[in-house]
């Protein structure tokens, strides 16, 4: 989500413009505009959480999507995506849902084409915003558009299922953990932290065949982070003080990268004077901080 907001002054600086970036994330979703750089500023305090990392074009993030959702499937396991309600939820299924439709002649996994791939939203917060991301159709890009004149429903589509109460999310949790069936379940929260994707992960990740598809960044200190950097090592991950061990996981990521952060403030008619780094971890900071400095930027 992008916002720009102007901070008010401080004791130790001068009345001045002040912007806010807040989550900037990716160029080139069609459910939002891109962020676009304001015409100056004197200061700006700038998220850095991918300050250090370069990502593919969005043209390749959907191809990666494919190919790591086939290899998932190749054993006909769970799809676990941890996701937050608003925003990543509905670019993930604006994707899985081209991915259907371009890919509907091929196999997702044994014996199960992508046209009959079922895909399970259980996030009762998710499937709010997400009618509501609808509602917002005429704010939507050209492409969104000419998928909805071509009679296609990129956030409601045939393979999709919504989970709306807590009584078939328990049954559709026990279910899963006997049956395995090949699906795609997209629950919050993001960094596996709390939600009902707690419960599909202790249901399912003892399953080698379970896979889990992160597609947001894991803070230092949750468990989607511990998943995240032992998974494929053998590992474990603690949730509510009991151990399950992990086999296999998967990455993807569509947040805005070093090169956006930097454009955001290269791009600026007026350049500010000084840029403030919060929301990322040392190193990343550290990497976006020179290459701001090469632009002659105060960077603290």
């Amino acid at each position: 989500m992008n916002h720009l907001h102007n901070l008010p002054a401080s004791d130790n600086l001068p009345a001045s413009r002040r912007i806010f970036s807040g989550d900037l994330g990716a160029p080139y979703t069609p459910l939002l505009p891109a962020p676009k750089p304001p015409y100056g500023a004197d200061l700006v305090v700038l998220e850095s959480t991918y300050g250090d990392r370069l990502h593919g074009g969005r043209k390749n993030r959907k191809e990666k999507l494919r190919q790591v959702i086939e290899l998932a499937l190749q054993d006909r396991g769970v799809i676990l995506i941890p996701a937050f309600s608003i925003g990543r939820t509905q670019e993930l299924l604006y994707e899985i849902e081209e991915l259907i439709h371009r890919n509907r002649q091929r196999f997702a996994a044994r014996n199960l084409p992508w046209e009959e791939l079922e895909i399970i939203l259980d996030s009762p917060l998710a499937s709010r915003f997400t009618k509501l991301y609808r509602e917002l159709q005429p704010f939507w890009d050209a492409e969104a558009h000419v998928k909805l004149k071509s009679g296609r429903t990129p956030l409601a589509f045939e393979q999709l299922t919504t989970i709306d109460n807590h009584r078939d999310h328990l049954h559709t949790v026990n279910y899963l953990k006997r049956k395995a069936r090949p699906c795609i379940v997209v629950a919050a929260s993001g960094m596996c932290s709390g939600g009902r994707i707690v419960n599909y992960l202790k249901a399912t990740i003892g399953d080698p065949r379970t896979d889990i598809l992160f597609s947001g960044y894991q803070a230092v200190g949750t468990p989607g982070r511990a998943i995240q950097k032992y998974g494929q090592k053998g590992g474990y991950v603690v949730l509510d003080g009991k151990r399950y061990d992990i086999h296999t996981l998967s990455g993807y990521s569509a947040h805005a990268d070093q090169r956006n952060l930097v454009n955001f403030i290269k791009r600026m008619r007026k350049r500010p004077k000084h840029v403030r780094l919060v929301h990322g971890e040392p190193g990343a900071q550290q990497a976006l901080r020179q290459k701001l400095e090469q632009l002659g930027i105060i960077v603290d």
